[in-house]
């Protein structure tokens, strides 16, 4: 439950390549300046809430060091252009990254804010690192977890940008 309250605030506070920090290691360089004034709006994000025909399928790969990493749970944000803004702000990028936790939390100050949590679906892995989201409708998305060594310490936020098109989308967070 503690993992899942620190997935949703990353994702609802501030979301979880260009940067690629590793956990522990000296902070990545800031994200890039990003251009225009997206604010948020439902509208935007409404096409997300249709039905449809399409799933993703993932799976947790993340080797950022010695030992095994684990998930627990996953959200996937529709990509419009506030969300995308949102993620060069946090990542450095708005295809894939993966970057300490810590380090987007001090970074979330800078996101801009919207109500969006309507909009997040959530899913759980399962003891083998595999996640699914289904009845999606076409369109962009962001799958984003935090990878915790087994052996304890800080976790890895990681994100990827994937799009659905009707069928399986499947995705390694790595």
């Amino acid at each position: 439950m503690k993992r899942f309250a620190m997935l949703l605030g990353l994702a609802a506070a501030g979301i979880l390549a260009g940067c690629q920090t590793q956990p522990g290691g000296p902070p990545g360089p800031p994200p890039p300046p990003v251009a225009g004034n997206e604010s948020f709006s439902d509208q935007d994000f409404a096409w997300s809430t249709q039905a449809g025909g399409s799933s993703v399928d993932g799976l947790l790969t993340y080797q950022g060091g010695p030992g095994h990493f684990t998930c627990k749970d996953v959200v996937l944000i529709p990509r419009t252009a506030w969300s995308r803004r949102r993620m060069i702000i946090l990542y450095g990028s708005d295809s894939q990254a993966a970057v300490s936790a810590a380090e987007v939390r001090t970074r979330t100050p800078s996101a801009p804010s919207g109500n969006y949590s309507q909009y997040v679906k959530h899913a759980t892995c399962d003891a083998a690192d595999h996640f699914s989201f289904g009845g999606l409708p076409n369109g962009g998305w962001f799958v984003i977890t935090v990878a915790t060594p087994v052996a304890g310490g800080d976790g890895v936020a990681v994100m990827r940008h994937v799009e659905t098109r009707g069928g399986v989308t499947r995705v390694a967070l790595n």
